[in-house]
Parts: C-alpha cells; sequence; structure tokens
C-alpha cells in the first residue's frame, strides 16, 4: 500500500490537525519505540500524540530526527505533535517549566498542540503509579489555564486544549478562557459516543479528539466491548472491513478526530484505510443504538479530601 493521505481539520486557533494520529500511550510500548514510529511516519501517519507522563517524548524525539533525516519528511512543520501536562505540574508556576522539558524530551522548538492531561492537580513530582488519594490538591484551572494561554502567546505552542474535561468543566473554562481551548481529547468509542458533549463542543467550536477508539483492548481498565461487538462485526463483513476500521470509520463520520494506537505494522497501515467507503444510514442506525458504558472510571482521582469526592463530581454525571 503507498502513503495514505489523511484528511484534516480546522481547529479554532486557525490551525488544522489531521483527523487520525497516532498515539503513544499504554503499557505495552515497544522497545524500540522510535523505529515503530518512523514505520508510522512512512506509512502516512502526520500526527503524533504524546504526554509527560507517558515516558515516549524522547522516542517521538528520536524518530521524527531520522525521519527528517532519511529524508522520509522534509522539516519537523509536516508533523502535527501534541503533547500534555501531567497533573503534578498542573499549577500556574509549573506549566511553563513542564512544557520546556517537553520541548527539550522532544528535540522541538515548539509543540502542534498542548493539553491539561486531566482536570485534576497532584503534588509535584507524582505519576501514576506513584501518586495516592493523599496526594490529590485543590485545583486552580483559571490560574492554570492563563500559564497555558502565556505559552501560547509565548510561541512555543499553536494550539492549547484539554483532556478529560466533562461538559460542565469545559463551560467553566470557557467562561474565563481568553484563548479558548481548540481541542478537548476525551475517551469516546461507539460503546461510549459522548452525545452531550460533542454537542456542547461542537456549539463551542472546540473540537473533540477520541483516545481509546476501540475500547482500549489490552488495557487494564479496558474494553473488548468495542472489538467484539456483534454490531460492528455484521457492519464489517457487510462492507468487506475489519471491525476496527468500522468503528473508526464511525467515529470519522462524528467529525471527530480520533488516536490509534497499533505497534503491529500491517494492523497501523489497516488503521488508515478509513476514507474510501461511508457507512449507510441503517448503519448508523445500529451503531446509535449500542448499549453504552465508560470505560475508565477516574475513580484513583477522587479523594474525600480532594476536589471531587465521588467519580460522579469528576465526571459531572456524565458516566
Amino acid at each position: 500500500m503507498g502513503k495514505v493521505s489523511i484528511p484534516m481539520v480546522n481547529l479554532s486557533s486557525g490551525r488544522a490537525m489531521p483527523v487520525l494520529g497516532m498515539g503513544t500511550a499504554g503499557t505495552s510500548i515497544p522497545t524500540d519505540l522510535a523505529s515503530t514510529l518512523i514505520d508510522a511516519i512512512e506509512a502516512g501517519y502526520r500526527h503524533f500524540d504524546t504526554a509527560s507522563v507517558y515516558g515516549t517524548e524522547q522516542a517521538l524525539g528520536r524518530a521524527i530526527a531520522e525521519a527528517i533525516g532519511r529524508g522520509l519528511i522534509a522539516s519537523r512543520d509536516e508533523l502535527f505533535v501534541t503533547s500534555k501536562l501531567w497533573c503534578s505540574d498542573a499549577d500556574p508556576q509549573l506549566v511553563l517549566p513542564a512544557l520546556q522539558k517537553s520541548l527539550k524530551n522532544l528535540g522541538l522548538d515548539y509543540l502542534d498542540l498542548y493539553l491539561v492531561h486531566w482536570p485534576v492537580r497532584v503534588k509535584p513530582g507524582k505519576m501514576p503509579n506513584t501518586f495516592t488519594k493523599e496526594d490529590i490538591l485543590p485545583f486552580d484551572m483559571k490560574s492554570t489555564w492563563e500559564a497555558m494561554e502565556q505559552c501560547c502567546r509565548l510561541g512555543l505552542v499553536n494550539s492549547i486544549g484539554v483532556s478529560n474535561f466533562s461538559s460542565k468543566k469545559l463551560s467553566q473554562l470557557l467562561e474565563h478562557a481568553a484563548i479558548p481551548p481548540a481541542v478537548n481529547q476525551v475517551e469516546m468509542n461507539t460503546c461510549w459516543d459522548q452525545r452531550k458533549l460533542r454537542e456542547l463542543c461542537k456549539e463551542k467550536g472546540v473540537h473533540v479528539t477520541a483516545w481509546s477508539p476501540l475500547g482500549g483492548n489490552g488495557a487494564p481498565w479496558g474494553s473488548p466491548s468495542v472489538m467484539q461487538s456483534p454490531v460492528l462485526k455484521e457492519i464489517a463483513t457487510a462492507k468487506g472491513k475489519t471491525v476496527a476500521q468500522v468503528a473508526l470509520r464511525w467515529l470519522y463520520e462524528q467529525g471527530v478526530s480520533m488516536l490509534v494506537k497499533s505497534y503491529n505494522n500491517e494492523r497501523m497501515k489497516e488503521n488508515l484505510k478509513i476514507f474510501d467507503y461511508e457507512l449507510d444510514e441503517d448503519e448508523l442506525k445500529m451503531i446509535h443504538n449500542i448499549p453504552q458504558k465508560k470505560g475508565f472510571s477516574g475513580e484513583r482521582l477522587v479523594s474525600e479530601d480532594g476536589p471531587y469526592k465521588t467519580v460522579e463530581e469528576l465526571w459531572d454525571g456524565e458516566i
């Protein structure tokens, strides 16, 4: 297969972002992630998503440098690179240093998109595998967002956004944002379709990006519900496509972008083959009626002493 051209979406920041990107989160990261990411660039991927907490920024940076060196891309500007501010840096004084560290890890002068990873703050230095409920602190979203806006004004990021924000939290942020978030990156797939949040985002001009577009199958919190869906299997058979291709095509037709994560070369290419066909009205109706269940509860981010006492408060009832 030749290199696939991926459609772009225009963000409120005035920048364009490829609608399909490669994610780099998870527990099953290949030892030589850089060479896998180079394979992805060769296949046609131009959007790469990382985060300080994933530990994959340096590998992505090496892949970008090597891809330029080998002439696979003419310059870094051909790529769209996203990283995220981890909860331990979700403090106005720590945002810029955290961004600068991410840029250093990546070997880049700027990011295309920088996201607040969660509407949560934990004690400095605490990573997901080390923080306890006692480490969860009050979160000043307004001041943290002002620091994100400053990163934009400094030219270190082209667009800023959020991740894992409910409709209510996003609305609260929009009330005082001088630069509105361009993106809200959230869990979304055929089994958790985020209807309410998507309506709000559409109304407010915030683009939705789906993480876990295939249900996080194999992740500790993931579910096989997407990949084993009888509805998607039936549609895939009728279309001569894979279940994954149908699930991704559905997301594309909802007007959202998505982050896929397969380190298998063939599946990596397969995930790009979703732009040459359409789902019909009956198929869309079948998918619309799939039972809904959230995959990631966020239980670890709630605490009796923290800002969110329950999972319901963390998601503002969107569970």
